[in-house]
C-alpha cells in the first residue's frame, strides 16, 4: 500500500474519495436500474484514468533511475579519459 501512496498525489487521492461517495450516493438515489450503468461507466473511467497516472508515475520513476545510471556511467568515462 506505500508504493500506491508514494505515487498517488493528494489531488488523486481526493478524486478517489469524491467519486465512490457519488457512486455510491447514485446507488441510493438511482436504485439498481438503468442509471446504475451509466454510473458505473463513469466510475471505471475514472478509475482507469487514475490507474493510467499511477503507471506513467512509476514508469517516470523508472526512466529518471535509468538515465541517473547512465549519467553516472558517462561521468566515470570522462574521468578516466582524462587521467589517460
Amino acid at each position: 500500500m506505500r508504493d500506491i501512496n508514494e505515487h498517488l498525489d493528494i489531488g488523486s487521492r481526493i478524486i478517489i474519495l469524491i467519486t465512490a461517495i457519488l457512486f455510491v450516493t447514485a446507488l441510493f438515489i438511482k436504485g439498481f436500474g438503468h442509471g446504475l450503468l451509466l454510473e458505473a461507466g463513469v466510475f471505471l473511467v475514472s478509475v482507469k484514468l487514475i490507474l493510467m497516472a499511477y503507471k506513467n508515475s512509476l514508469a517516470a520513476k523508472q526512466l529518471a533511475q535509468r538515465l541517473d545510471r547512465i549519467e553516472g556511467t558517462l561521468g566515470r568515462m570522462e574521468g578516466s579519459r582524462l587521467v589517460k
